[in-house]
């Protein structure tokens, strides 16, 4: 091959990576975007099953919002709580723990317990689902809004834990 023919040949190879890269991405993106219902999101007993497993999904999304360092978004979930925390008492009291997905990132619980009951009895080792909204941290994120909103102007979100609904 000519270096004339190689040289022509170039803008048609890069124009075809550009638009499968695009492809990929937008599939990528359709695929694990996370949906938000808007009848109030999802009940626990549509995230998780008697035995915990965690809804289609969940992880595969927890894990594309960690990759691309998304915030603000309404999550579901399912971990094993791995590290329970001293609770936050500045401002609005937060419960906070850490749970370890299927997947094995971790996401940081923070429970407004001003708001919501505190998960009493809590131990490592349990599993705890989740619908809250994923904040991005180097560490993994954390999932906050587990709770309602007095003010009725977010929305609402919940922890399952030992057979009982906290939000």
């Amino acid at each position: 091959m000519s270096e004339t023919s190689r040289t022509t040949r170039s803008p048609l190879w890069i124009s075809l990576l550009v638009l499968v890269g695009f492809l990929v991405g937008v599939y990528v993106g359709y695929t694990f975007s996370p949906q938000v219902d808007t009848d109030g999101g999802p009940t626990p007993s549509s995230v998780t099953s008697e035995t915990g497993q965690t809804s289609a999904g969940s992880d595969a999304v927890l894990a594309d919002l960690f990759e691309r360092q998304v915030s603000d978004v309404q999550v579901t979930g399912n971990g094993v709580v791995t590290r329970i925390l001293p609770d936050d008492l500045e401002g609005s009291r937060h419960q906070k723990f850490i749970v370890t997905l299927g997947t094995g990132q971790t996401i940081l619980i923070a429970h407004n317990i001003d708001v919501a009951p505190r998960l009493e009895g809590l131990k490592e080792g349990q599993q705890v689902s989740f619908y809250g909204e994923y904040v991005y941290s180097e560490q993994g994120g954390t999932i906050h809004w587990t709770h309602h909103d007095p003010a009725g102007k977010h929305e609402a979100g919940w922890l399952q834990w030992n057979g009982r609904t906290y939000g």
